[in-house]
């Protein structure tokens, strides 16, 4: 694994709303609670994230978001490009902090980016999934346990003497998401992971996080994507729009949800 993609949850934390004369902000504090009922994983409520401009203005980026996904299962995020769904992720992930309204993600947590050289660093597939583990008060014989169930859970377990270098970019990215299983991680958010590979890689990827989650002890994954086939591993799905979810669902919904979008407008363009 590798040192920024784990991002720990924190217990609650209340987020110091901004005084208006020094910020300009004028949105309400964000709490972050573990309080929320086990069947849970992700919820949010009313949430904002602004950001400001050089001129001193801020620009919404998330406006009203609200959403809640439950424990043990595999969530996809939709949307057009720019709609904020990375800026969510983040959110979630505990790298930025909302400026308003309330968040519970459960913990802990992990954050797996779009790019696996920026992730997978250590020389070898053994080395690498063990690497987050270090931190944890455990023996070595959990360490080769962990590594090797979270390689099994990913379909990687027979390349875990192999050199990181002579992995593909799927490969790659499934020895990330093992090095966040094996830390035990309770929300997996995964920021479209199969952007950079070519097409066997991309369903290697998204299948085998698919295969993890169902069979991991409650791990809940939220995959963003843009690609509509990916639909069909996910157990639901979210789309955004200019900052906010218009709508979650069943796979199929929002399938269908989509579609219908993209065959209207191309009926209004071709008009």
């Amino acid at each position: 694994m590798n040192a920024t993609a784990v991002v720990r949850a924190t217990a609650a934390v209340q987020f110091p709303v901004p005084r208006a004369h020094s910020t300009g902000e004028n949105y309400a504090a964000a709490s972050v609670s573990t309080a929320v009922a086990n069947s849970t994983a992700i919820e949010c409520r009313n949430l904002s994230y602004s950001v400001r401009t050089r001129q001193g203005n801020f620009v919404p980026i998330i406006n009203d978001c609200s959403l809640t996904i439950p424990s043990g299962q595999f969530w996809m995020l939709l949307g057009p490009n720019g709609c904020g769904k990375s800026t969510l992720l983040k959110i979630l992930g505990g790298l930025l902090n909302p400026g308003g309204g309330y968040l519970h993600v459960k913990k802990p947590r992990s954050f797996v980016f779009q790019n696996p050289d920026h992730q997978v660093v250590m020389p070898t597939v053994e080395a690498d999934v063990a690497f987050g583990l270090g931190k944890f008060n455990i023996d070595n014989d959990e360490i080769t346990s962990r590594v090797a169930e979270a390689l099994d859970a990913v379909g990687m377990y027979e390349y875990l003497k192999r050199p990181v270098q002579t992995l593909s970019g799927g490969q790659k990215q499934r020895v990330a998401v093992a090095g966040a299983l094996a830390e035990a991680c309770k929300v997996l958010l995964l920021d479209e992971l199969t952007s950079f590979l070519d097409e066997d890689d991309q369903a290697g990827v998204v299948k085998a996080v698919k295969s993890s989650v169902a069979s991991s002890k409650g791990t809940t994954a939220l995959w963003v994507t843009h690609r509509l086939e990916e639909l069909e591993y996910a157990d639901g799905a979210v789309y955004m729009e200019d900052g906010r979810v218009v709508l979650q669902g069943n796979a199929s919904t929002i399938k269908n949800f989509v579609e219908s979008k993209q065959a209207s407008y191309i009926k209004q363009i071709n008009s």
